[in-house]
């Protein structure tokens, strides 16, 4: 068995994740939530060996580097990514309502991974630096913040629409000011992330092509990402936002990930090689 085939059967186990967490969400029941729980669980083992039988698969080959290089490889390292957070904050807040928002952003990155080339290449010169993992790791843990303070975000505002309280719904819903706060502590965590994936990145850019920035679209974008989660984090440190402002700034800062991580790819620029998806 190899690791395509392992991470294809690892997007199905994320996708029945997804489903039970929303039917444990609507039907208020238990016993799918413990299911989902297991079974996010299994598809986090499945996506780790994925990724390690992918890069044993590249030294096989001639072509040793860590599986980070291409888009295909780095949508399966963000679902990876997803889940490991997203499991820490459900042992923490012991509230699986949550899941129901956030274990379907990896299953849609695993299965948008799968419309894509798997095929394992070499590197090209520019990304043969050891920076490339540092640069891949750090930006990623922080996309993976990112996704589920919008997850959060989400539900704040569809838990702040029921002022009265009488949606049966939202019943399991963490408090307003849980969720208010779970937010903001994963845009604390995506930001100083972030903000370490933009000076390794910088490093690399120095070592691969000789300037630290160039304002290619990528970079550009980063920086763009970057200003949205600190105007959010200035707020609400200098100025006490929080609740919807917060919710929409958050929202609108996935935006900006979504188009840095996706959009900037159809983009001409030192970044738009192959889809590298940093």
């Amino acid at each position: 068995m190899n690791s395509s085939i392992i991470l294809s059967v690892t997007t199905f186990v994320y996708g029945l994740a997804a489903f039970l967490y929303i039917v444990s969400w609507v039907f208020k029941k238990e016993a799918p939530g413990k299911l989902a729980l297991w079974t996010a669980v299994l598809g986090l083992a499945g996506n780790t060996a994925g990724i390690i039988l992918r890069w044993i698969e590249s030294y096989r080959l001639g072509i040793g580097h860590a599986p980070l290089s291409n888009l295909y490889e780095s949508l399966v390292f963000f679902s990876w990514t997803i889940l490991l957070i997203y499991l820490f904050v459900e042992r923490k807040y012991k509230n699986r309502t949550i899941g129901a928002f956030v274990t379907p952003l990896a299953f849609f990155a695993m299965a948008y991974a799968s419309l894509h080339n798997n095929s394992i290449q070499p590197l090209i010169p520019a990304l043969k630096s050891n920076w490339l993992i540092a640069h891949v790791i750090t930006c990623f843990i922080g996309y993976a913040a990112f996704a589920i303070a919008f997850g959060t975000s989400c539900m704040y505002l569809i838990k702040k629409r029921d002022t009265e309280g009488k949606s049966p719904l939202l019943k399991k819903f963490p408090t307003a000011n849980i969720l208010d706060e779970l937010t903001y502590q994963m845009i604390m965590l995506g930001f100083l992330f972030l903000s370490i994936g933009i000076i390794t990145g910088a490093v690399w850019a120095n070592s691969a092509w000789g300037r630290y920035w160039g304002w290619d679209p990528k970079e550009t974008w980063s920086l763009i990402t970057w200003f949205v989660y600190a105007t959010l984090l200035h707020a609400k440190m200098m100025r006490g936002w929080h609740g919807k402002r917060i919710a929409y700034l958050s929202i609108a800062g996935f935006a900006a990930v979504l188009f840095t991580y996706f959009g900037v790819n159809l983009l001409p620029g030192l970044h738009s090689y192959g889809a590298m998806g940093q």
